[in-house]
């Protein structure tokens, strides 16, 4: 059956271009992740090598986490047993899945709604995001604000990723410049984020009033123009992150050392 209002011809689109190929992509890569981050939260293992702290594990509050790993103390305790990534990723997680970028990014691959512009998608009707559980969109602005809590702990990870295994100042290793790397990606999906720009900039009526936010906000509109890259290049380089830390705490190979 045609969806309402669509031309009434018998193909699904009349586009010639490979049209499908971003869809699918979209598809592999984001299930790629999934997968990837879901193996890992449930190992509940490798997660630190010291000085460097996984993405995936930070904070680790619980007295169950590897010894070294608790810079931020153990306010959990011991009742906790099961892997600390458990408890952190749904922020990040919540925060992801409600971004209006990937919900377009989603919506399309996964559910076909569209699947591309000018071609129909299979549904018969669209009630947008006022029911559940798609209501739960509204709640992208407080999964910002607990992402950048996040984004403060991962930059204080990177500090402390500046001490050899020793607890001395003056390391860097490939490991610190990757954990730099992922957290200053990290800090520009956030302030890229439509949200942010609505925290700025939002309800003002008149600019001139408010140069301080206006200059903020003409900044982050800059930095939005580019959310999209800045969500690929985060999300692959918290993976990489994790990876690499995964890679020393299981001794597959050793860390390079800068001085």
């Amino acid at each position: 059956m045609l969806s309402p209002g669509r031309a009434r011809i018998p193909q699904k689109t009349l586009r010639s271009d490979r049209w499908w190929l971003l869809p699918t992509v979209t598809v592999i890569v984001l299930l790629s992740f999934v997968v990837y981050a879901t193996w890992r939260a449930f190992e509940g293992a490798y997660y630190y090598a010291s000085p460097y702290l996984s993405p995936l594990y930070s904070p680790c509050l619980a007295t169950s986490c590897v010894p070294g790993s608790t810079d931020l103390g153990t306010p959990i305790g011991s009742w906790y047993v099961l892997s600390p990534a458990l408890l952190i990723l749904v922020f990040p997680l919540g925060f992801r899945m409600t971004c209006y970028y990937y919900r377009k990014a989603y919506y399309r691959s996964f559910w076909g709604s569209p699947p591309g512009c000018a071609v129909a998608e299979p549904h018969k009707k669209y009630t947008g995001e006022t029911r559940f559980p798609l209501i739960l969109q509204n709640s992208h602005r407080w999964f910002f604000i607990a992402g950048l809590i996040f984004n403060c702990i991962l930059t204080f990870d990177v500090i402390i990723a500046f001490r050899n295994p020793e607890g001395q100042w003056g390391h860097m290793g490939l490991g610190t410049l990757v954990l730099l790397i992922s957290a200053t990606l990290l800090w520009f999906y956030s302030l890229s984020c439509h949200a942010c720009k609505h925290i700025v900039g939002g309800r003002l009526k008149h600019f001139s009033r408010h140069p301080v936010r206006y200059r903020l906000w003409t900044l982050v509109s800059r930095l939005n123009s580019s959310h999209s890259m800045f969500a690929w290049l985060s999300l692959f380089g918290v993976a990489f992150a994790d990876f690499y830390v995964r890679c020393l705490a299981a001794d597959w190979f050793t860390d390079i050392r800068f001085f």
